[in-house]
């Protein structure tokens, strides 16, 4: 069986949100910081009333799936939409929350400006559940693909996985997540990879693929996971 350790820290997550107080919470915020942190936005509607949107390949319906569960497990009362466009869909969900929970919402593009987690996200996010997180940034902006080398004329393939990202700061969130999963990364330009055979393991293990994603085991939360 594969096994790894998440090298944690036992602290109370301090300054909380309350929809972040429960376990089964943290582990979908987890996921879905992440996925903001890629593909997401949020965006002021009228009241105060803040939409948040986060854009999925249509060719992908299990990380669909896991973006609407974990916006439901946050905010259960309020509802999930669509929007179709050619190639994706836009799952958003509004709610006068939001900029609360992610407090990194503010004008402009999230490469052109300094991001860092608060406390009690760091707490969350890569303290208690680094799995999740990183399996929402590659669920939005990564990959899993297969590296082909050919070497004294016989040629090879090995699988890897990828992360491509504009922002400094998401690039050491996302290092500094698979450091606490004891996972070793390549930095070149805008991508970050992982190859070593032992770490690509783990990263298949805790669902990091988008083919066979990982799960939102919340009891009680009415939201069966989302398994292939």
């Amino acid at each position: 069986m594969l096994s790894y350790t998440v090298r944690t820290v036992d602290v109370m997550v301090a300054g909380h949100p309350p929809e972040v107080a429960d376990d089964g919470r943290r582990r979908a915020y987890a996921y879905l910081l992440g996925q903001y942190l890629g593909d997401g936005c949020i965006s002021e509607q009228r009241r105060q009333v803040f939409r948040m949107r986060v854009t999925c390949a249509m060719a992908w319906p299990l990380i669909i799936d896991l973006v609407e569960a974990s916006m439901q497990i946050l905010l259960p009362t309020n509802a999930v939409g669509h929007l179709t466009r050619e190639g994706c869909i836009e799952v958003g969900m509004s709610s006068k929350r939001w900029p609360a929970l992610f407090p990194q919402h503010a004008g402009g593009k999230k490469h052109l400006r300094p991001l860092a987690l608060a406390s009690w996200q760091e707490t969350i996010a890569l303290d208690r559940h680094p799995e999740l997180f990183v399996c929402g940034l590659l669920h939005s902006d990564g990959c899993r693909s297969m590296n082909k080398v050919t070497v004294r004329g016989k040629r090879y393939a090995y699988p890897r996985y990828f992360f491509s990202n504009r922002s400094e700061d998401i690039h050491a969130m996302f290092a500094e997540a698979l450091d606490r999963l004891s996972i070793t990364s390549t930095r070149s330009g805008w991508n970050q990879s992982v190859a070593r055979r032992e770490d690509v393991a783990v990263l298949d293990g805790i669902g990091a693929s988008k083919s066979n994603p990982c799960a939102l085991d919340v009891p009680g939360a009415g939201i069966e996971p989302a398994r292939s």
